[in-house]
């Protein structure tokens, strides 16, 4: 789930929590938006944290074609 899917999905359940007053029968719609706005929440932040750890690579162009090289490390070690 990217970031624009997350988005969707708390934009969709806030619609069904808070905006849809219509009540069904054996269907509540208000614990729909809710499960939904979580979902969201959760794929928003797996995706953020997919995000800032992904591998960044530098890409040098040469004239018999393409080398990837891979930037110097420069986050401090664990202790």
């Amino acid at each position: 789930m990217r970031i624009g899917s997350s988005l969707f999905l708390i934009a969709l359940g806030a619609i069904l929590r808070f905006a849809i007053t219509k009540h069904f029968n054996n269907v509540n719609l208000s614990t729909i938006g809710v499960v939904l706005m979580v979902v969201g929440a959760i794929g928003l932040l797996i995706s953020l944290v997919m995000m800032t750890t992904r591998r960044r690579t530098d890409v040098r162009y040469h004239h018999d074609g393409v080398t990837y090289d891979q930037p110097a490390d420069t986050r401090e070690p664990l202790l």
